[in-house]
């Protein structure tokens, strides 16, 4: 698996594909999203922390996220975590 690339927020938005950026936002619900980075410190994604046992992961303000890391080997682009909790 290919190393995780870090997204850096722009204006709200990151480039998720070459030819896509999204809000910010979106990040909150993609499973490709393992953490965020806010004020230079990474946290769990509200995705990962919701799929994971424990389920603790601190509030998570999305227009505070400075970056994100993706872990998108095949740079799909985003895919939502409800189709797989569902």
């Amino acid at each position: 698996m290919s190393e995780p690339r870090r997204l850096p927020v722009v204006r709200g938005r990151v480039q998720c594909t070459l030819k896509e950026a999204v809000p910010v936002d979106r990040c909150r619900l993609c499973v490709h999203s393992a953490r965020v980075v806010i004020k230079g410190r990474e946290l769990p994604s509200p995705a990962r922390a919701y799929c994971s046992r424990c389920r603790d992961t601190p509030h998570v303000d999305m227009a505070k996220v400075e970056a994100i890391v993706c872990d998108d080997p095949s740079a799909e682009g985003f895919r939502s975590i409800t189709n797989i909790i569902s």
